[in-house]
């Protein structure tokens, strides 16, 4: 390969890298922000559950069979989420591994941080969720 070949190379390897660090830090400010945006959970979750039912004007037993039905709901999405996240990180994983072997060593540290911080917010997502 050429001298200028691989200085193209190399830029084009520069903007991708830029390209998906900014996508990484695009993911974790937007995550930071709806969750910020949307509060707790579960007093959300709650303060919709209490405006159907007062929209329906729903009796007590309705209101109960309704909060059943949601409350399984909710219980069948997590086991579905626990079944299909293994399925999703094995991408994220490889694809974290191939931008890391772009880098030089001082970039590796910093996106090994990126990658951290993500991850540690991502697993405040997920216990909130529970």
């Amino acid at each position: 390969m050429t001298e200028t070949g691989r200085t193209r190379l190399k830029i084009w390897l520069v903007l991708v890298v830029v390209f998906v660090l900014g996508g990484v830090t695009g993911s974790a400010l937007t995550g930071l922000l709806t969750t910020r945006a949307r509060g707790d959970r579960a007093g959300s979750r709650e303060q919709r559950f209490e405006k159907m039912r007062q929209d329906l004007k729903l009796d007590d037993k309705q209101t109960a069979a309704v909060r059943e039905i949601l409350d399984e709901t909710r219980n069948e999405y997590r086991a579905l989420r626990t079944e299909l996240r293994p399925r999703f990180e094995e991408p994220r994983l490889k694809a974290r591994s191939r931008i890391r072997a772009l880098l030089n060593t001082d970039q590796q540290q910093k996106f090994d941080a990126l990658a951290a911080q993500q991850d540690a917010q991502h697993n405040q997502e997920e216990k909130s969720r529970h």
